[in-house]
């Protein structure tokens, strides 16, 4: 705690929030005064936590059992030094503080998000690999919103105007959200969060915002903390920001792009190529366990029901594990790029998605691809979405939880525990989500049928 509560005290901190990443990726913790979280070196929280679902409910009664102590007891949580954020929306100095869980003997907790990460992390390690990953969020802005039934409505900008139509890389239409955009840069320097580009992304008020590569564990805190700063940012300017994968009808869905290649611990260079500068036969394996082990892997790169909105025929977002160079329309894009450089770009995951675990799916399915060496298939020339369709995705979270249950490499490496709990969650939310009549049933069926 000696570094932590320098930098606590050095920057006149009064407030701690203390947290942890649930399995949806809300932040879920306590908000303890500076002296007694400095006291009490940590914080502890039921476990339930962590069967926690969207809605706030819990997962019904046999895996809630199977998991969990039926005395519901906590578990303690330990603050990560590196992990440490000052929060500049507050009224009070208050630091971020991303903690890490344990049991009462000092084990990781399973079902933690942040603890699978580290443990694909791990499996790099004891290779003497260590991945080098670089987010891309997209995410829409718009008005208010008070009622769920209604449509989003894109925000008024500077110019008074409301966005319409397709604004692809338009300066001038980012710039209408300058004063808000100002603020998200100069908080996330303020937090050490390493955002580089602002895109005006194809939908009407869509952005995207890329990170600098670097460290997978850094950037899934990064990711973590910069969904709340920028959704704050947002609020002071009377708007919304959401990363809802399919917020918008008829618009396109916002991903999170996953730049990711591995370099070798101790050269520092980078695996996927070889000395003479061509494509290694790691970097194939690599592709061919992405395309074998992600739809094994999808509800961790597509969480949600609304996640699946994104996988439609004919529009921007890949359907497909079909692999390319420099080609959009395939899921695994491969950008063009020096040796040192070389990577993968997993175009699958939504920008909903937590981000410890869609990293640590899209690691773990490369990592099983280059030890089993997994063959990939050839390269789609063209769009891919229009091509063979050999290699495609559960397209239903229904039907993705079910592969994601018969999925033996889910339980060897994330844990019988994780996996257990992970679907119980997503079914939980499934079963919330199908007890709600939509409007497009009022609309097309009260009086007709």
């Amino acid at each position: 705690m000696k570094k932590l509560t320098a930098y606590l005290k050095e920057h006149k901190i009064t407030e701690v929030e203390c947290v942890i990443s649930d399995m949806t990726g809300i932040a879920r913790g306590k908000i303890a005064p500076v002296d007694k979280f400095i006291d009490e070196k940590g914080m502890r929280m039921p476990e339930s936590v962590l069967l926690q679902t969207v809605t706030g409910d819990y997962v019904e009664d046999e895996p809630y059992d199977e998991l969990l102590d039926k005395a519901d007891i906590d578990f303690i949580c330990v603050p990560d030094e590196d992990a440490v954020f000052k929060l500049p929306w507050t009224i009070e100095a208050t630091a971020q503080v991303i903690h890490d869980t344990y049991d009462k003997m000092g084990n990781p907790i399973e079902l933690s998000p942040r603890n699978v990460l580290k443990k694909v992390l791990k499996l790099y390690e004891d290779k003497g690999w260590k991945p080098v990953v670089a987010p891309e969020m997209e995410f829409y802005l718009t008005r208010r919103n008070e009622d769920p039934d209604q449509a989003l409505i894109p925000p008024v900008g500077r110019s008074g105007r409301q966005e319409s139509g397709r604004q692809s890389f338009s300066i001038d239409a980012a710039n209408e959200y300058d004063p808000l955009f100002e603020d998200m840069y100069d908080w996330c320097e303020e937090q050490g969060l390493d955002i580089d580009t602002l895109i005006h992304e194809e939908g009407t008020a869509q952005m995207e915002i890329n990170f600098s590569h670097g460290d997978a564990l850094s950037l899934a805190d990064q990711v973590f903390v910069f969904k709340r700063t920028l959704r704050e940012a947002a609020l002071k300017h009377n708007v919304c920001a959401t990363f809802m994968a399919k917020p918008v009808a008829d618009e396109p869905g916002s991903a999170m792009h996953l730049h990711q290649s591995v370099v070798n611990i101790k050269s520092g260079k980078n695996i996927f190529s070889l000395d003479d500068g061509t494509k290694g036969p790691l970097f194939f394996s690599y592709i061919g366990g992405l395309q074998k082990y992600a739809p094994e892997f999808l509800p961790l790169l597509a969480p949600n029901v609304n996640s699946f909105r994104r996988f439609l025929p004919g529009t921007s977002a890949p359907i497909n594990l079909e692999w390319g160079e420099e080609n959009r329309t395939c899921g695994l894009r491969i950008p063009e790029s020096s040796p040192q450089n070389l990577r993968i770009e997993n175009r699958i995951a939504g920008a909903d998605s937590n981000s410890y675990l869609a990293i640590a799916a899209s690691l773990l399915a490369g990592y099983i691809g280059m030890v089993d060496d997994v063959k990939p298939s050839t390269p789609v020339q063209g769009r891919a979405n229009e091509s063979r369709q050999s290699i495609s995705l559960p397209l239903t979270l229904e039907e993705a939880l079910a592969v994601m249950s018969e999925s033996t490499a889910c339980r060897e490496y994330l844990g019988e525990a994780f996996t257990t709990g992970y679907i119980a969650v997503k079914q939980a939310d499934l079963a919330s989500y199908k007890r709600v009549i939509s409007s497009w049933e009022r609309e097309y069926l009260l009086l007709t049928v």
